[in-house]
């Protein structure tokens, strides 16, 4: 069968790393085409500024995987829905649920596919986990989330920007995995957000959970972007039964009582593009706002610090 021919909206890192090495390398897609407003394309593909000129141009491409900064992603995705585009978005979705709430919405009146994703949870250490905590319960959970924004986000400053989530961006991953495993609803109870004196988003979080069962399960979380000695990206549970798992790695590998179990190598994005390729075969769409409405709750529940100021 013939490759379905697909455009990435926004070339940044994230793209660069992931989205077209993965396009390249898949069975299901064929890359026709980039927008980029730095004019950045790949492998000769024609490169256009914005959606519009290429939806001028390349009318007969049908899909469109968009990673932008999430600030403009809600008009982009509803401009590709109205020229007739089934849409792949990167995380985080957009900057409200509001915004998310509309691009459901908009994708169903128009009959389009629309999914959502979170690469984090397309691991089967992620499976396995949430399986266990399903038969076993959870007692306890504990997230840390350390990495280097000058590594991750180098002179973005969009990062720091209204809406552009600061470490929240990449804490967000943490809270797809732990929405995803959790055998009952968490929500925030207490958040306290250190913001650089001079910039407009968090470089710290620190939050606690709570929940309603009757055990009050004791849950925490800690995101910070000034790691410099290589990425912590841990999950901690204690289970109904005494067991302790620990995901590492983004969730890339399982540990129970400190015995490696599971653990696999990166390929959550062409997980991830396989199964649009499923939504596309069924027509349907797959959007999780479980992560988001958990951060949004963090943000409105949040204390605010001001710490040193932050540059490049």
């Amino acid at each position: 069968m013939a490759k379905r021919k697909i455009a990435v909206i926004g070339v940044g890192k994230i793209a660069q790393d992931q989205h077209l090495p993965v396009i390249d390398q898949s069975e299901d897609f064929e890359l026709a085409a980039t927008v980029s407003t730095r004019g950045v394309g790949h492998h000769g593909v024609p490169v256009f500024k914005t959606p519009g000129e290429l939806f001028a141009a390349m009318p007969e491409i049908s899909l469109v995987s968009i990673c932008t900064p999430p600030g403009i992603r809600h008009q982009y995705v509803r401009e590709a829905l109205d020229a007739g585009k089934d849409v792949m978005m990167e995380k985080p979705p957009t900057t409200t649920i509001s915004e998310l709430d509309d691009l459901v919405a908009h994708a169903d009146r128009l009959g389009r596919v629309l999914y959502q994703t979170w690469h984090s949870q397309y691991n089967a250490a992620v499976d396995r986990t949430k399986a266990i905590l399903a038969e076993q319960g959870v007692v306890s959970a504990r997230i840390d989330w350390r990495e280097s924004v000058r590594k991750w986000h180098p002179g973005q400053d969009w990062v720091w920007e209204p809406g552009g989530f600061g470490v929240c961006d990449p804490g967000i991953n943490a809270l797809s995995i732990f929405t995803k495993v959790m055998p009952f609803p968490a929500f925030v109870s207490a958040s306290k957000l250190t913001f650089p004196a001079n910039r407009q988003t968090p470089i710290d979080v620190e939050i606690t959970f709570k929940s309603g069962q009757p055990h009050q399960p004791v849950m925490s979380a800690g995101f910070n972007w000034l790691e410099e000695s290589g990425e912590i990206w841990t999950i901690r549970f204690e289970t109904g039964t005494g067991d302790v798992l620990r995901l590492e790695g983004g969730g890339r590998s399982l540990r129970i009582n400190d015995e490696l179990v599971l653990q696999h190598g990166d390929a959550e994005y062409a997980a991830m593009y396989d199964h649009f390729a499923d939504l596309l075969d069924a027509g349907r769409s797959d959007v999780d706002a479980a992560p988001l409405r958990l951060m949004s709750d963090v943000f409105l529940m949040g204390a605010r610090v001001n710490g040193p100021d932050f540059e490049w």
